[in-house]
């Protein structure tokens, strides 16, 4: 059962909001304190939902409302209307059991988009044998990315799925002074620069007629391999 009663905060009332503008956070541990509060700076209305009293109070007036419940009961969740919203986050992770009592709950409530924080294969495993819509792995996802970044000359990397990546990365030499249809570069190397940033300017999409100059940054798309083989040759 809810513990205690919502906390107003400041702004609009979450019952005038649209369901689909509204995101409910379940746990607000360091992943769902961080992603509640980003949401927030972003425009987008929270419920946050603890089962501590104490970090709900951290909280309270940085979020649109938040609630002190058990969060595995589904009679609970019912009364502070998550079933109303359209989209939920499972922010808890150490806690296996209550993660996968949250998240069956929210399934079976019918909430059409639920994300969940796993900390293994076989919790991520699990979240999806019960039907959870997203399941995310900040902690491996982060030193993935990370890796890639000190192994190579990378400036930044994002992997998406079956091995597809988008690399940031200085241009290099030889395709400089060259419009990019003449550089072989997606012949050669299998990738395709799909951004340019020149100094002091911000990132425009790249043509055939683009042409690379001295310090320019550049966005590439491609297999993982082949991006992160590409960016070598900075």
């Amino acid at each position: 059962m809810v513990a205690a009663t919502n906390y107003p905060q400041k702004g609009p009332s979450l019952a005038r909001k649209p369901a689909a503008d509204v995101v409910v956070v379940l746990g607000l541990g360091r992943f769902g304190k961080s992603l509640a509060l980003e949401l927030m700076a972003q425009g987008t209305e929270v419920l946050g939902i603890d089962a501590s009293e104490a970090v709900i109070e951290k909280v309270s007036g940085r979020l649109t409302h938040a609630a002190v419940a058990d969060t595995t009961d589904e009679e609970s969740l019912r009364q502070l209307s998550v079933h109303e919203y359209g989209r939920a986050v499972v922010g808890i992770g150490s806690d296996l059991e209550a993660s996968l009592l949250t998240a069956s709950a929210l399934i079976n409530m019918a909430v059409p988009n639920v994300w969940a924080k796993a900390i293994s294969n076989a919790h991520a495993r699990i979240l999806t044998q019960i039907g959870v819509h997203h399941v995310v792995r900040p902690e491996h996802d982060m030193g993935k990315r990370v890796a890639h970044l000190v192994r190579g000359r990378m400036m930044d990397y994002i992997e998406f799925d079956d091995g597809f990546a988008m690399v940031k990365t200085v241009a290099p030499a030889f395709a400089v002074g060259k419009p990019l249809s003449q550089t072989t570069i997606r012949s050669r190397y299998g990738v395709t620069v799909v951004a340019i940033k020149r100094p002091g300017e911000g990132f425009t999409y790249a043509t055939a007629d683009t042409v690379i100059s001295p310090g320019d940054t550049i966005i590439v798309s491609g297999q993982a391999r082949e991006t992160e083989r590409f960016a070598e040759l900075a």
